[in-house]
């Protein structure tokens, strides 16, 4: 495979290359490049981010924890602050590939990489982030639920880089929830995943979030499930009717991993086990 390789050390002088020559495919950890070569993708030019220093670690912010794109996933998994504040994001990093992997895959590239099945995206959704993609024009703030465009496709610009994710606090006592399913628990590509976030009880929301995996082209926020739940007054909706408006969400199809039948059904039952808690209690606490 013969490719061009370009290790700017610091942001500035990574934009400008960029402007230069938009055909640059930033990378991180780089964990794609030899998937990306065995698919005959040759002859390609990369902007290896990786020595960038500024676009790693995790800050503390009034609204929530600003993420650098370059924090691999082992950071994630581990620091403080995102088991504190963000457990699911933690949850998903922890099954993101082996081990080795995890301690070179970032945030930044599982969410680049803009696979339907990657395994932080639906928690990001969940949590409602937003993400900062950067050029030598200026930084500018995308809502994370709008960034995916289509398969493998996302808004950013050929001239831009992500710089980081901006996860915002999730209400006190929310609930946390984040289930990945696969032939096996890490090392795998995800047939179902979701994560959810939920406070509050029926009548007063305070927030009602689903992030799927693998049941759509892209990595997807189930709008109508949200609605089915929150518009209720009565308690959490029948089986049914969650199923009913998780249909209208997702679009699940037949592949090499799984089939459409198989990942409606469990979506589903992952939705009834991210909500069991309303059921049995009437409301959750997350201080009990």
């Amino acid at each position: 495979m013969s490719v061009s390789w370009y290790a700017p050390r610091h942001i500035e002088e990574a934009l400008t290359l960029l402007a230069e020559r938009p055909g640059l495919i930033p990378i991180a950890g780089g964990t794609d490049v030899m998937v990306d070569g065995n698919a005959g993708a040759a002859g390609r030019e990369y902007l290896s981010l990786a020595g960038i220093a500024d676009l790693r670690g995790v800050r503390e912010t009034p609204l929530g924890l600003a993420i650098g794109a370059l924090t691999t996933m082992t950071e994630i998994g581990r620091h403080p602050l995102v088991c504190r504040h963000l457990p699911a994001l933690a949850a998903s990093a922890q099954v993101t590939g082996a081990v080795a992997i995890q301690n070179r895959a970032t945030l930044g590239g599982n969410i680049m990489n803009a696979s339907p099945a990657a395994d932080n995206p639906p928690v990001l959704l969940a949590y409602g982030a937003s993400v900062v993609l950067m050029s030598a024009m200026g930084p500018r703030h995308v809502p994370y639920a709008q960034f995916h465009s289509g398969y493998k496709e996302t808004v950013r610009w050929p001239t831009e880089i992500l710089g980081e994710v901006i996860v915002p606090f999730p209400p006190d006592k929310a609930h946390h929830y984040f289930r990945k399913v696969g032939t096996r628990r890490a090392q795998a590509i995800s047939k179902v995943g979701l994560a959810a976030v939920l406070a509050g009880r029926p009548g007063s929301w305070e927030c009602v979030r689903f992030g799927f995996a693998s049941v759509a082209a892209t990595p997807i926020l189930a709008c109508a499930l949200a609605a089915a739940i929150t518009g209720s007054d009565r308690g959490v909706p029948r089986d049914e009717e969650l199923a009913e408006a998780l249909g209208r969400d997702i679009a699940a199809r037949d592949d090499i991993r799984s089939t459409a039948d198989y990942r409606r059904r469990v979506a589903i039952n992952l939705v009834r086990e991210a909500v069991a808690p309303w059921r049995s209690q009437g409301g959750f606490d997350a201080s009990h």
